[in-house]
């Protein structure tokens, strides 16, 4: 039982050693799912880099400093609590060894007056692999069309 203990726990040690930038752009997804979930304001603002281009589903400009996108998320998660955020259908396109585009189709939650609300969207992230990590540098949601 030991011996199989021991090669199982091998065996996962060697998937999380050869996680290539598909596997580890999508980890930045999830953390950003979580954080929105959570209305971790501060969660979310520190997976984006200081010179990440943001259009929220809300924004009527161009964000590109890091106080916007903060402003943006404080207003956006610390009301209509609880949020919920959930990535559904989307695509995974590596560009390169540091450079990933993930997009696709997502739902955000909220609570308003007592009733919870879902809003679907389409969402853009292009994350990229930046002297402390895996960063988003570009970010763009919108809502599905009627």
């Amino acid at each position: 039982m030991r011996r199989f203990l021991v090669v199982v726990l091998f065996l996962a040690s060697l998937g999380a050693a050869f996680a290539g930038p598909k596997e580890e752009a999508k980890q930045v997804v999830n953390k950003w799912t979580q954080a929105f979930t959570e209305s971790d304001v501060d969660g979310i603002v520190k997976l984006y880099a200081t010179d990440a281009l943001f259009f929220g589903t809300g924004s009527k400009t161009l964000f590109t400093k890091p106080d916007e996108i903060r402003k943006y998320f404080e207003a956006a998660l610390l009301s209509n609590r609880p949020r919920g955020a959930t990535v559904g259908d989307h695509s995974i396109l590596v560009l390169s060894d540091t450079a990933v585009v993930i997009t696709g189709m997502d739902t955000v939650t909220g609570t308003k007056d007592g009733n919870i609300y879902s809003a679907n969207g389409r969402v853009t992230f292009v994350i990229e692999k930046r002297a402390p990590g895996w960063q988003i540098v570009h970010f763009h949601r919108s809502a599905m069309p009627n």
